[in-house]
């Protein structure tokens, strides 16, 4: 492995931190977490849903 050219493990390093991070921003736009949480709030239960 150290053989390899040391610059594709910076293209690989940052190509991993720009996925990692438009995966978060999508994540944080799209919000799922409020969807599930008006499903279980329509269905009377005793539990209180997590706050996330």
């Amino acid at each position: 492995m150290p053989q390899m050219a040391p610059l594709m493990w910076l293209y690989l390093y940052c190509f991993f931190l720009l996925s990692l991070l438009f995966f978060l921003i999508i994540n944080h736009f799209i919000k799922p977490y409020d969807k599930i949480s008006n499903k279980i709030s329509s269905t009377t239960s005793i539990q209180t849903p997590w706050k996330l």
